[in-house]
């Protein structure tokens, strides 16, 4: 399967972080909040943006991934893809997570009259967890019952981490059953009741990201393209109608459903599906698929970047602002204002410096062992 980039995936990412953006207004970190977003909630929420994030990763990876190691003709080389993968993916995100990591920690300590960012205590626990990767099951045990920390939104990429780590393990064990093993983990979890715990480690999005990546390889993947939706305004209008569908789900009526988290995977798989085949079917090209694509492409810096900003945003209010947190709470449209343009710089830069120079560093870490390992005397193993 090709690795070139599928811009349409590029545009469901940027309606992933937009749906993460609009769900934390909707619980606003500043005094007042936004007119109507608290209401508005009742009847329609947008945390299935992080669902959406999940298919999409299980997607991108397996497609690029199992081609990979199903070529393999050695346990060497085997072993050798699996390394040069690990690498690439640590390259890819831990620099960044790591760096705002440490930036929020540095806020609480540093920048915190006002308390915006939450105690010491629990932001070291926090800190920690996002390092060591178990940050899925501290939100897990703190939801509800206790201050989790600044970094709350680590939960999603801790779990992200794991399935990296375990994607490989499983096709090496599984083999020509991982199929009927991906299959049967969304079955159990599609009607499962969903606790804190289960909703810090659910993997049926992943699971169908990774499914509709072997399908993609498959002569029946072709013959069911949507062509349909190439006609004028059927896929916008099938991406609104979709994003609607998972937003009234994802709202308070649906709490006491227990399918409910198993059928917006499936919906947020549908439209990987559609963006899969690269025809512009979700959104014609133009001015807004161009926006959206770059917020994709910078998704994952704005995903750790905007509840730190919101924050520093409170707390720069609270010290400089004549009336303090008052001025928030009467000037909330300005304060939204104020921390999306701090958002977009950042994650710009973030995008720039760190995570291309990064990613471009493990490209090249992953070469320079290649070359050296093709330096070495032939032993007559075959690679990949």
């Amino acid at each position: 399967m090709s690795s070139r980039r599928i811009l349409d995936i590029e545009l469901l990412r940027g309606v992933a972080v937009l749906g993460v953006l609009v769900h934390h207004l909707q619980s606003m970190p500043f005094p007042g909040g936004l007119p109507g977003f608290e209401s508005g909630s009742e009847y329609g929420q947008f945390w299935w943006g992080v669902d959406l994030f999940f298919v999409i990763s299980g997607f991108v990876i397996a497609r690029g991934l199992i081609p990979l190691l199903r070529g393999c003709q050695t346990p060497q080389a085997f072993w050798r893809e699996i390394r040069d993968f690990w690498i690439r993916r640590a390259f890819r995100l831990l620099p960044s997570a790591w760096l705002w990591l440490l930036l929020m920690l540095s806020g609480v300590l540093l920048f915190n009259h006002s308390g915006a960012f939450g105690t010491v205590q629990a932001n070291l626990q926090a800190t920690l967890a996002g390092f060591l990767q178990f940050a899925n099951f501290r939100f897990a045990e703190s939801f509800m019952h206790f201050e989790y920390g600044t970094s709350f939104v680590y939960w999603s990429l801790s779990l992200e981490e794991q399935f990296y780590l375990l994607l490989p393990l499983l096709i090496l064990v599984c083999r020509k059953r991982l199929v009927w093993v991906l299959l049967a983990l969304v079955a159990v979890q599609l009607f499962t009741w969903r606790s804190a715990l289960l909703m810090s480690i659910r993997t049926d999005a992943l699971a169908l990201g990774v499914l509709l990546a072997m399908w993609s390889s498959r002569p029946s993947y072709l013959v069911w393209e949507p062509r349909l939706l190439s006609r004028r305004w059927a896929g916008p209008l099938m991406l609104i109608g979709v994003a609607a569908v998972l937003s009234v789900m994802a709202s308070p009526p649906f709490n006491l459903a227990s399918y409910r988290i198993g059928v917006l995977a499936l919906l947020c798989a549908v439209l990987v599906w559609i963006a899969s085949y690269n025809r512009d079917y979700l959104l014609p090209k133009g001015k807004l698929k161009q926006l959206l694509v770059w917020l994709g492409a910078r998704s994952y810096g704005i995903y750790l970047i905007h509840i730190p900003a919101f924050f520093a945003v409170r707390e720069g209010w609270f010290r400089f602002a004549p009336g303090g947190s008052q001025d928030v709470a009467t000037q909330p449209v300005l304060a939204l204002f104020c921390a999306l343009s701090l958002i977009v710089l950042l994650s710009e830069l973030n995008y720039r410096f760190i995570e291309l120079p990064m990613r471009n560093q493990g490209a090249r870490l992953v070469q320079r062992l290649r070359a050296s390992r093709s330096a070495l005397p032939s032993s007559g193993v075959t690679s990949c």
